[in-house]
């Protein structure tokens, strides 16, 4: 049984817009929960999550929480 203390979220806002750029790219925006420009999504703090967000940090904005 794991025990989580407190896991930190990340506010991820699509800040730019992902045409013109590979499908790949558009995939990840996607898989992260992004359709719409300035769009905000809140994601747990996780290993496979950073790594999409360094993938695209392009065109999103991360904030802390």
């Amino acid at each position: 049984m794991t025990d989580k203390k407190t896991a930190k979220s990340l506010k991820i806002t699509l800040i730019k817009s992902p045409i013109g750029y590979s499908k790949r790219q558009k995939g990840t925006v996607k898989a992260l929960g992004l359709s719409r420009m300035n769009q905000c999504v809140t994601h747990d703090d996780t290993l496979v999550i950073r790594g999409m967000i360094d993938k695209v940090s392009h065109l999103i904005q991360v904030e802390q929480d």
